[in-house]
C-alpha cells in the first residue's frame, strides 16, 4: 500500500530572511515562496500564520544548519527554536532537515541558470528552502 501525498511547506531559517517552498510528496516536487523577512531571526507570526492557513501542510520541514562535522551550531539552535514555535502557535508537525550546503548549492544554480553572480539572497533562501524539500522528499521511503 503507497502511503498518501502529503502537503509539505519547508523553511530556510536565517536571522535576517526566511526561505519558503510548498510541496507534495506524490510526485516529490517543491517550489520556492516568496521569502520571509526576520528581525533577528523573529518572523512576522502572522505572516506564517496565513501561509499556514493558505496551504494547510501536513508538516513542516525545517532545514537545520549544522557544522559541517555535524555538530550543532547556534544557527541551528535558533531554527530548532523557530520549529518549537511552531510547532506550539500553529499545532503543526515538525520535522528537521540537515541542509548542509544548501545555500552554496542554491547561490551555484542561480548563477548557472542566470549566468549572473548578482542576485538577491532572499531569492537564495526560498530556493534553498525548495532544494531542502525535495531532498527530505527523496529521503522517505517509497
Amino acid at each position: 500500500m503507497s502511503k498518501p501525498s502529503l502537503c509539505v511547506l519547508g523553511f530556510d531559517y536565517g536571522t535576517r530572511w526566511i526561505g519558503v517552498a510548498t510541496g507534495q510528496t506524490l510526485l516529490g516536487t517543491a517550489s520556492a515562496l516568496k521569502p520571509l523577512m526576520a528581525r533577528d531571526g523573529i518572523p512576522d507570526w502572522d505572516e506564517i500564520g496565513q501561509l499556514i492557513g493558505e496551504w494547510q501542510p501536513d508538516v513542516v520541514v525545517i532545514g537545520l544548519p549544522l557544522n559541517m562535522d555535524g555538530s550543532p551550531s547556534e544557527l541551528s539552535q535558533r531554527a530548532g527554536k523557530f520549529g518549537r514555535r511552531l510547532n506550539g502557535r500553529f499545532g503543526v508537525e515538525v520535522e528537521y532537515w540537515d541542509e548542509r550546503l544548501s545555500s552554496f548549492e542554491a547561490k551555484g544554480e542561480i548563477m548557472t541558470k542566470r549566468h549572473s553572480k548578482n542576485f538577491k539572497r532572499e531569492a537564495v533562501d526560498s530556493l534553498s528552502a525548495q532544494l531542502i524539500l525535495e531532498s527530505w522528499m527523496r529521503s522517505r521511503p517509497a
